[in-house]
């Protein structure tokens, strides 16, 4: 019972404060306001795979194997 509550708690915060500001932003009708969170994320996507290479190419000049 308690297991139960917890997940619809979580559920609930999810739904209702969470993912509140994204239903405001679903029903405008601006095309650039809606799709300028999926850049932002696209951007933090290939920022850090960036890194990432550079990351394992140091590690590879390095003698890492």
């Amino acid at each position: 019972m308690i297991a139960n509550n917890i997940f619809r708690a979580i559920g609930d915060f999810f739904v209702n404060v969470f993912f509140n500001p994204f239903d405001s932003v679903r029903f405008e009708h601006n095309w650039w306001l809606q799709n300028s969170f999926s850049w932002v994320l696209v951007i933090i996507a290939f920022t850090g795979l960036f890194y990432w290479l550079s990351e394992l190419n140091k590690h590879q000049k390095a003698g890492g194997e």
